[in-house]
């Protein structure tokens, strides 16, 4: 027999939907904001000469520059003012966290509750000014060494710098707003739009060279093959569960005997999610964006070595972004997403137990390595949905760039979306439920005081 929760989601539709009101508002907001940011992707930094990067973004489109644009949602390739994109935010986060893990203070700040959450808080978005300040800085400086401005000098620089801080701080300022009164998590649903929004230009691209002759009909027909087998074994891993069955033993309560019950505590096989991924992509970013933005200028040894050896497809490249998506998985499932400690402490205060298991540090020791083991297998699947598309895409020289990184974010973040958004529809049902009991009660206690 079905639960009602189960009853309620088969009952979900249009109609129901068209009744959550608040619901209908979240989608619009965000809706709206996100609208914003696709316009602000068109908006051009001052100083940029629009036909040589014009030029320029055609030529490095068959390279690393259609990575690029299309992480950042075409802004970079227009020079936009959100070039940037949101990625100084993500690696200011990077390094909170990691203070956090390594420095007491910042640990103790974390257990502070909310008060510490916002100081936290604050620190990243200081972190995302200075890292916003460096990459634009960088950037400003490789556009006039690859003769892509106008009016070379310092005002150049200086003004590049403001606008493209400016910018990322307001996706940031974006990113919260749709998180706290919009459906689902901002700063994702940014990245996952920058995302979506570039797919049709580069399928079309992908497309029109098979077309030309370019690319052999068979390429196409096994990448398109590929895409929709990586999406579904991307969906199958984020929905892998490994239970632990939980017990909690007979207690009394007054006068009152409770049985005791068997629960299970699910742990995915992916417990950090996307995150690994972005958080690899971010490290590689900014020195290939300058090496990009560098080719036309004098192209120092530095930047040959990077370019070199950390275009998409070269061996260290693919290394770095293994260890980095590895390293990030487990550092942030064991800090973040599934804190062991956290955990079987929980467990204790509810007097569950795992069976056969003392509860306490032996429950904390068992679910360690239990995470361990599931990690082994969470991290090669990320690494292997990650590098899979930039090895055939490096070995085939197909201009495509949706890549295992892309497609990891978007079906998380869509998956995450819906997931709100019908928790948003099963919390207003049960409103509506509430409402109709408290209507009958009342009506039953009048009938009943008319009796009498």
């Amino acid at each position: 027999m079905a639960s009602a929760a189960e009853q309620m989601a088969a009952n979900m539709s249009w109609g129901a939907f068209g009744r959550a009101t608040e619901l209908r508002q979240r989608i619009l907001f965000t809706l709206g904001l996100l609208i914003v940011y696709r316009l602000g992707t068109f908006i051009p930094v001052p100083g940029i000469d629009g036909a040589a990067l014009r030029d320029f973004m055609e030529q490095a489109a068959q390279g690393v520059g259609g990575i690029l644009s299309m992480f950042t949602g075409g802004a970079l390739g227009r020079m936009g003012i959100f070039a940037l994109g949101i990625m100084p935010y993500i690696s200011a986060s990077i390094i909170v966290q990691l203070l956090t893990a390594m420095v007491p203070a910042m640990e103790q700040l974390k257990k502070e509750g909310e008060q510490g959450r916002k100081k936290i808080n604050q620190y990243t978005r200081y972190g995302t000014v200075v890292l916003a300040t460096f990459q634009a800085y960088g950037l400003a400086v490789s556009l006039q060494s690859g003769n892509l401005v106008t009016n070379p000098g310092l005002f150049f620089i200086a003004s590049t710098v403001i606008t493209l801080v400016g910018g990322t701080m307001f996706l940031m300022w974006l990113g919260e707003q749709i998180t706290a009164r919009g459906v689902g998590n901002g700063i994702s649903l940014i990245i996952f739009v920058g995302i979506i929004a570039e797919v049709p230009a580069a399928l079309a691209q992908f497309l029109s060279s098979g077309a030309s002759g370019a690319i052999s009909p068979a390429v196409i027909v096994g990448v398109m093959i590929m895409m929709v087998a990586v999406i579904a074994f991307v969906v199958f891993m984020e929905r892998a569960l490994r239970k632990i069955h939980i017990q909690y033993p007979r207690r009394q309560v007054g006068m009152k005997v409770y049985d005791g019950g068997t629960s299970h505590l699910p742990i995915k096989v992916n417990p950090a999610g996307v995150i690994p991924a972005i958080f690899a992509s971010s490290l590689l970013l900014l020195p290939t964006t300058i090496s990009t933005f560098s080719q036309q200028g004098q192209t120092g040894p530095v930047m040959s070595t990077i370019l070199a050896w950390f275009g998409p497809g070269q061996p260290a490249y693919l290394l770095f972004m293994t260890a980095m998506v590895v390293f990030f998985t487990y550092f942030y499932t064991y800090n973040v997403a599934f804190k062991t400690e956290d955990v079987a402490d929980n467990l204790k205060n509810q007097n569950g137990f795992v069976p056969g298991i003392r509860p306490g540090k032996k429950t904390e020791e068992y679910l360690d390595y239990v995470v361990t083991r599931i990690l082994v297998l969470g991290s090669g699947y990320l690494a292997l949905v990650v590098l899979m598309p930039e090895i055939i895409r490096a070995q085939l020289s197909i201009p495509f760039y949706f890549g295992g990184t892309s497609v990891l974010i978007v079906v998380s973040v869509t998956m995450d979306t819906i997931n709100q958004v019908q928790s948003h529809l099963l919390a207003h049902q049960y409103e509506g439920l509430i409402e109709k009991s408290n209507l009958r009660g009342k009506k039953r206690g009048k009938k009943g005081t008319a009796r009498r």
